[in-house]
């Protein structure tokens, strides 16, 4: 069986994603509270092709990522009321948990075996290290989204760095942002 360097197997649940209102105080609390870390922040996390039940979607997000063990935690602010699986969670529900991710090197194949088996693509995007995403609503059977990310090398790469960021972090510089400073 394959293994990728940051989890044990395509396919396993890789990632666990909360949507949250204040992402530096969530950073913050996670790392204190929860011994997870250092967080990779990402504010206003470029995506392309980014379509939302069918339609071109513009939201804007930020995104903290941390791992624990082989465990990717995602902390996600969206900074406007554009439509997005965010959105929906924040206006049905309010903040808190969103998705579950699955890792993939057949994107297409998994995307199709997830419709084939009862779920619906809510949203899809392409990131700009070039993977892509789908998002998966599973919310009336698994009481959330599943997010299906395809594992090219420099998606692999991403995830490999922050999880061996993990092992060896002592505790210091715990928010580490990538990209543009938050405005």
């Amino acid at each position: 069986m394959e293994q990728l360097s940051f989890t044990p197997s395509p396919g396993a649940v890789m990632q666990v994603s909360y949507v949250v209102e204040d992402i530096e105080r969530e950073m913050q609390r996670w790392t204190q509270e929860l011994g997870i870390g250092p967080f990779f922040y990402l504010p206003h996390f470029p995506v392309e092709d980014a379509v939302h039940r069918g339609s071109p979607s513009h939201a804007d997000i930020d995104v903290a990522l941390a791992f624990n063990g082989s465990m990717c935690f995602e902390l996600i602010r969206q900074n406007n009321r554009a439509p997005s699986v965010f959105r929906e969670l924040i206006d049905s529900r309010g903040y808190g948990f969103h998705h579950w991710a699955v890792s993939t090197r057949e994107f297409d194949a998994e995307v199709r075996r997830r419709e084939n088996a009862g779920g619906v693509v809510a949203s899809s995007c392409r990131v700009t290290v070039g993977g892509r995403a789908a998002y998966i609503d599973m919310t009336a059977s698994l009481g959330g989204m599943l997010e299906v990310i395809e594992i090219t090398p420099a998606v692999e790469e991403f995830f490999g760095m922050m999880q061996a960021a993990s092992r060896s972090w002592d505790g210091s510089d715990p928010v580490r942002v990538l990209g543009p400073a938050p405005t």
